[in-house]
């Protein structure tokens, strides 16, 4: 458990943004995390996992702990489901596929979404008609201050819309350490979100969760930048959801505005096309910007700082209240 002082964060954040961190280290353990813990009680402490969901604008004053803890077994099995328990820091787009390589159903739609296993219930990802809950089971964490391992239900982590309890009531309090997932030996497919079934058809290979995640990954390919090659953290932004009235009077003034029924009666709308149409799509600004082929993901060419994608962020949060009356949230956390 080596510390190293004054360490460059660039590249362990998918935005790429070149900052530093007091003090830095690594831990594989929950042992080693309680440990390192121990040292440094009087430093801010920030977890990090695969750093596809954080916009650094300043260095860091304390110390940053990167989770590694790894490992996938399964823990138990019904007649219909198997039950899979994966570290915090395995790569997500890996178990994706551990899982389906075992005909393991329920993630397929999730595949290629950047980062780690830990950050799959902190912010209850999502794509293409399925979210973490879905599959969700459990989860165990470590309390911060008491270094007590609590585990997780489905119910105590009350999943949102890209929320969680480890995003609100217990920000910055726990760690995650594990999460176990409910996966389906009989799958139910989801193909009639956005560009699946289109996809699919292309494909003409049947309908499997195989196919359905080759079908995910063409579509995220094609639409959403590489990480490695363009600084990014996916979609900035949430999709805003409007009651039914306020959507019916956005819709009399824009009526070609792309909209989704919730189960509740409210309407998301999709705030990429909300920021398309006030002409940000393919911006650029120095080396911040707004990506060619899809305005919901802002980028960082080459050597952006982390304030002026900030900047950026909030001149686009600007000029779409003004044009929609529609408030954007973002999704990315800031630092």
């Amino acid at each position: 458990m080596n510390v190293t002082q004054n360490f460059s964060l660039k590249s362990l954040n998918t935005f790429g943004i070149d900052v530093k961190a007091h003090e830095f280290a690594i831990f594989t353990s929950p042992e080693e995390l309680i440990e390192l813990l121990s040292r440094s009680k009087k430093e801010k402490v920030m977890i990090l996992g695969g750093g596809s969901n954080v916009l650094f604008t300043k260095d860091f004053p304390g110390i940053v702990l990167k989770n590694e803890i790894t490992g996938i077994d399964t823990v138990k099995e019904d007649e219909h489901h198997v039950y899979v328990k994966a570290g915090a820091g395995e790569n997500w787009h890996k178990f994706v596929m551990y899982c389906i390589e075992r005909n393991l159903a329920g993630v397929e739609n999730l595949s290629l979404i950047p980062g780690n296993v830990g950050a799959s219930p902190m912010q209850n990802i999502g794509a293409y008609g399925v979210e973490i809950r879905d599959v969700f089971h459990d989860l165990e964490a470590l309390h911060l201050k008491t270094k007590k391992i609590v585990t997780f239900s489905n119910t105590d982590c009350e999943f949102g819309y890209r929320e969680s309890v480890f995003k609100n009531k217990y920000k910055d309090e726990y760690v995650i350490l594990n999460v176990t997932y409910r996966l389906n030996k009989h799958p139910e497919y989801h193909t009639s979100y956005g560009a699946v079934a289109d996809e699919l058809e292309r494909i003409n290979k049947g309908i499997s969760i195989q196919t359905i995640s080759q079908a995910v990954i063409n579509i995220r390919s094609s639409k959403l930048p590489d990480p490695s090659k363009i600084g990014n953290a996916g979609s900035f932004f949430k999709n805003p959801t409007l009651s039914a009235d306020k959507f019916e009077r956005l819709k009399r003034a824009h009526p070609g505005v792309p909209a989704y029924p919730q189960e509740d009666g409210k309407i998301k709308i999709a705030a990429g096309w909300l920021i398309e149409q006030c002409g940000w799509k393919g911006y650029r600004k120095g080396d911040a910007g707004c990506h060619e082929r899809q305005a919901l993901v802002l980028v960082n060419y080459s050597n952006a700082a982390g304030k002026e994608i900030y900047d950026l962020s909030e001149e686009i949060k600007k000029s779409v209240h003004k044009k929609f009356e529609v408030s954007l949230e973002r999704e990315v956390n800031i630092v």
